[in-house]
C-alpha cells in the first residue's frame, strides 16, 4: 500500500461554518490524497444540516504551494484519474457549483494549483504578505486546474498573461488591488473573518460569485485578440525553442472566444499532452535536482548543526570580491573588506555601493535599506580586525604563490574556528593551503560572476575539509539565496573543468574551417546565453589564457592547443574590455563581426600546422552542437567517475546555473541521456580517430555505452545493470 501524501481536517464551529484545513507539510501541496480527502469533507459539509458555509485554509500559515509535482508520472496509468476529473468534475462542477458558499483564507503561499483551487471559491481573503501566482510554465506545463480561464476573469487578460508567462507571483496587497482577492486581513483575524464572509454570502449580504463566469474584467473580443497576438510575438522572441507558453496563450484564447467551459476542456487536453513532453520532463528534473543539491551523503546526514557565522572577511575588492561582499551584506552579514592600499580599497567599496544603488534604481532596495546595508561594510588594509571573524573568503587574482601567502597569513591572524575559503575558479585547494596546518578548515567557495546575481555556489572540499565546515557553508549559501553544489577538489572543480572543452571545441572547429560567428549563432539558438567565442570575449583573454594553462598542465593529453587567443591578445585584443576580441564592440558593448579575424585564424593555423577540413567548413547545425557539447559530456563523465561530483543531477544543476545550459534541456547529462550513451560514444570515437585525443571517449562513457546505461545513473544503478 502506498503511503498517504497529506489529508484535510474538517471542524464545524458553533456559527455553522465548516473549516477545512489542508495538511501536507511543508507547503500543503495538493496531492491526489489531499484532493480526495477534501472532496470527502466537502461532500459531508454539503450534506450536513448544521453546516451553512465552508472556509478552506492551510495548516501552519501556508494555504497551498501547488499541486504535488512528485505525482506527475508517479502513478500507474490505471490509478490516474480520468482527464478532467480534477479541473471540471471536482473544482468546477463540485466546488464552484456548490449550494453552500466556500471562502479561501490565504496566508503564506497560494501558488499553482493552490491558487487555482482558491480561484474556484466564491471569495478569497488573504494576508498582505501572502504570495499568489501561477508558476506552472517554469515546469513546462500550463495551469491545469482552471487557472487559464479564471485568472483572466478575475484580473483582466493583460495581467493574467503577465503572471502566467513570467511565473512571477504577486503579494496579497497587490492581489487585492487587482481583484484577485476580495479582502486583506492580519494572520490572526484571517480565518474568523473568512467564516463571517462565508455566512454573509450565504445570507446574500455579499455577492455569491462564480469566478469562471465573471466577464466584467475581460476585454472586448477585438482588443483581447490584439493582446494575445502581442503576447505570442513576445514569447516567440524571448523563448523561440519553447512551445508550452504558446499553448498557454492558445488555451486562454479558446476560453475568451468559445466560452469558459470550452476553455476548461481545451486546458485539460493541452495539460495532458504537455505533462508527457520532453520539455516538462527536463524542467521537472531540474526542479527536483536543484532541491537535491544540498543533500550530501556523509555530510548532511550525520546530525551536524551549522555554526552561527556572525562576521565575514573578504580579501580583494575586485569584481568578484565586491560581488561576494554585496551578496553577503544583502543578507545582513557584517563584512570586513581587505585590500592592499587605500586606492584599491576605495574602488572596492565604491563597486559594492554601485551594486546596491543598481538595486535601488530597480526598486528592489529602499534608500533606507541601502544605508543600513552599507553600514554593515568596513574596510581595512591589515589583518588586525580578523581576530574575531568566523569566515574569510579570499578573492584575489589567480596567482598560486599570492594565495599561498594569504592563507599562511590567515592561519596566524584568524581564530582557530574560522573557515578559510577561496573563491578560486581553477586552482587546486591543496596547493593553495600547502603552507598551512589548517587543511581541515580550508574550503572552496567558488561564486560565479557577477557574484551577487548568479545563483550558483560551488562548495569545494578537499579530502581533509571537515564535514562541519561543509555544513556551515551550505547554511550560508541558503541564507544568501544561492543554490549550492558540493564538489571535490581538482583543477577547475566541476563547472569550469566540465565546460573547459566548450571553448576548446570551438577553437578546434574554427582552426579546421568552421566559421566563428556561425558557431556562436548555432549555440545561442540551441539555448545557451552566448556561444563560446562571445563568452571568451566577455570573461577576457587574460582569464581564458590563465585557466587554459591550468588545463594544459593537468590534462595535456586531451587539451586542444590553439594559438588563436594568444595571437589576438598579442595585438592588444583582450575581449570586451578593449572593445576588440573575436568581435568588435561599440560604446554600448554591442558586438559585431570583425572581418580582420580571418587573418588571425590563418596565422594560428600556420603555427599549429592545421589545414582546413572541407567537411568541417560546411557543418550542419546538429553537427556543430554535437562537436561542441559531446566533449563537455565526456568531461562531465570523468568528473562523475572520479567522484568530483556526488551525483549526475548535481552536474546538471551546475551546467544550468553556472554556465547557462538551457534548463528546458534538463542539464548536460540529462540532455546527453536523451540522445543515448551509445550514440555519443560512437560519435566521439569516430572523431578521435579522425582528429585525435581531444575527442577520445573516457572509460566511464565507453563502459556505459557498451551496456546502454544512462550516463547520469548512480554507481549502484549502473552496477545492477552491468
Amino acid at each position: 500500500m502506498s503511503r498517504s501524501r497529506g489529508h484535510t481536517i474538517m471542524e464545524v464551529g458553533p456559527d455553522g461554518v465548516a473549516i477545512i484545513t489542508i495538511v501536507n507539510p511543508p507547503v500543503n501541496s495538493l496531492s491526489y490524497d489531499v484532493l480526495r480527502s477534501f472532496k470527502e469533507n466537502f461532500d459531508q459539509a454539503l450534506q450536513r444540516d448544521d453546516v451553512k458555509a465552508i472556509v478552506v485554509t492551510g495548516a501552519k500559515g501556508r494555504f497551498s504551494g501547488g499541486f504535488d509535482i512528485s505525482a506527475f508520472g508517479a502513478q500507474k496509468p490505471e490509478e490516474r484519474p480520468k482527464p478532467g476529473w480534477l479541473s471540471v468534475e471536482i473544482i468546477t462542477d463540485t466546488i464552484e457549483a456548490a449550494r453552500k458558499p466556500l471562502v479561501a483564507a490565504i496566508d503564506g503561499l497560494a501558488l499553482g494549483g493552490g491558487l487555482e483551487f482558491a480561484m474556484a471559491c466564491n471569495a478569497r481573503l488573504s494576508t498582505p504578505t501572502a504570495k499568489l501566482g501561477l508558476p506552472e510554465l517554469q515546469l513546462g506545463i500550463i495551469p491545469g486546474l482552471g487557472g487559464t480561464q479564471r485568472l483572466p476573469r478575475l484580473v483582466g487578460l493583460t495581467k493574467a498573461l503577465e503572471m502566467m508567462l513570467t511565473s512571477k507571483p504577486v503579494k496579497g496587497k497587490e492581489a487585492f488591488s487587482l481583484g484577485l482577492v476580495d479582502g486583506l486581513m492580519s494572520p490572526d483575524d484571517l480565518v474568523n473573518t473568512a467564516c463571517q464572509w462565508a455566512l454573509d454570502i450565504m445570507g446574500r449580504r455579499r455577492p455569491w460569485i462564480a469566478s469562471l463566469y465573471k466577464t466584467d474584467k475581460l476585454e472586448p473580443l477585438g482588443e483581447a485578440r490584439e493582446i494575445l497576438k502581442f503576447a505570442r510575438a513576445q514569447v516567440q522572441k524571448r523563448a523561440p525553442n519553447l512551445q508550452h507558453p504558446l499553448v498557454c496563450i492558445d488555451v486562454i484564447e479558446a476560453g475568451v472566444v468559445a466560452g469558459p467551459r470550452a476553455g476548461l476542456w481545451k486546458e485539460v487536453e493541452a495539460s495532458e499532452g504537455l505533462i508527457k513532453s520532453d520539455t516538462s520532463k527536463s524542467l521537472i528534473h531540474v526542479f527536483f535536482s536543484q532541491r537535491g543539491t544540498s543533500k550530501v551523503p556523509g555530510v548532511t546526514d550525520c546530525g551536524l548543526v551549522p555554526r552561527h557565522v556572525k562576521k565575514v572577511a573578504i580579501i580583494g575588492g575586485g569584481l568578484m570580491g565586491s560581488g561576494i561582499a554585496t551578496a553577503l551584506i544583502l543578507s545582513s552579514y557584517p563584512i570586513i573588506l581587505k585590500e592592499v592600499n587605500e586606492k584599491f580599497l576605495e574602488a572596492g567599496i565604491n563597486r559594492i555601493k554601485a551594486n546596491l544603488q543598481s538595486r535601488v534604481k530597480k526598486g528592489k532596495l529602499t534608500q533606507e535599506n541601502f544605508e543600513n546595508t552599507v553600514s554593515l561594510l568596513k574596510g581595512t588594509l591589515d589583518y588586525e580586525s580578523f581576530k574575531d571573524v568566523d569566515m574569510v573568503i579570499e578573492a584575489v587574482v589567480e596567482n598560486v604563490s599570492l594565495k599561498q601567502q594569504i592563507f599562511a597569513d590567515l592561519e596566524k591572524y584568524c581564530p582557530p574556528h574560522c573557515i578559510l575559503a577561496s573563491n578560486t575558479s581553477t586552482i587546486d585547494l591543496n596547493l593553495i593551503g600547502e603552507r598551512t596546518k589548517s587543511q581541515d578548515r580550508i574550503v572552496g567557495a567558488h561564486f560565479f560572476s557577477p557574484a551577487h546575481v548568479m545563483p550558483l555556489l560551488e562548495i569545494v572540499r578537499t579530502k581533509q575539509t571537515s564535514a562541519q565546515v561543509v555544513v556551515d557553508v551550505l547554511d550560508i549559501s541558503k541564507k544568501i539565496k544561492k543554490t549550492p553544489v558540493v564538489v571535490g577538489n581538482c583543477t577547475g572543480f566541476a563547472v569550469n573543468r566540465m565546460f573547459f572543452p566548450y571553448t576548446q571545441a570551438g577553437l578546434f572547429l574554427v582552426e579546421h574551417g568552421a566559421d566563428v560567428y556561425q558557431i556562436d549563432r548555432v549555440i545561442t539558438k540551441f539555448g545557451m546565453p552566448m556561444g563560446p567565442f562571445r563568452l571568451v570575449d566577455l570573461v577576457g583573454f587574460g582569464v581564458a589564457i590563465a585557466t587554459g594553462m591550468q588545463f594544459i598542465q593537468n590534462f595535456p593529453e586531451r587539451t586542444y592547443k590553439s594559438m588563436l587567443i594568444p595571437l589576438l591578445q598579442e595585438d592588444k585584443r583582450a575581449g570586451e574590455t578593449t572593445r576588440k576580441g573575436f568581435y568588435l564592440y561599440d560604446d554600448k558593448c554591442k558586438p559585431s563581426p570583425d572581418p580582420e579575424l580571418k587573418n588571425y585564424i590563418e596565422k594560428a593555423r600556420s603555427f599549429t600546422g592545421v589545414s582546413v577540413d572541407p567537411k568541417l567548413v560546411k557543418l550542419q547545425e546538429k553537427d556543430i552542437i554535437e562537436m561542441t557539447f559531446f566533449p563537455v559530456v565526456n568531461e562531465a563523465c570523468r568528473v562523475l567517475d572520479e567522484g568530483i561530483a556526488v551525483k549526475g543531477s548535481d552536474l546538471d544543476i551546475s551546467a544550468v546555473m553556472g554556465m547557462g545550459f538551457p534548463p528546458y534541456r534538463g542539464g548536460i547529462l540529462f540532455w546527453a541521456d536523451s540522445l543515448g550513451s551509445k550514440y555519443i560514444y560512437s560519435k566521439l570515437e569516430k572523431w578521435s580517430e579522425l582528429y585525435g585525443e581531444f575527442f577520445k571517449p573516457c572509460a566511464y562513457l565507453a563502459a556505459r555505452a557498451a551496456k546502454g546505461i544512462p550516463l547520469s545513473a548512480s554507481v549502484e544503478q549502473a552496477n545492477s545493470r552491468l
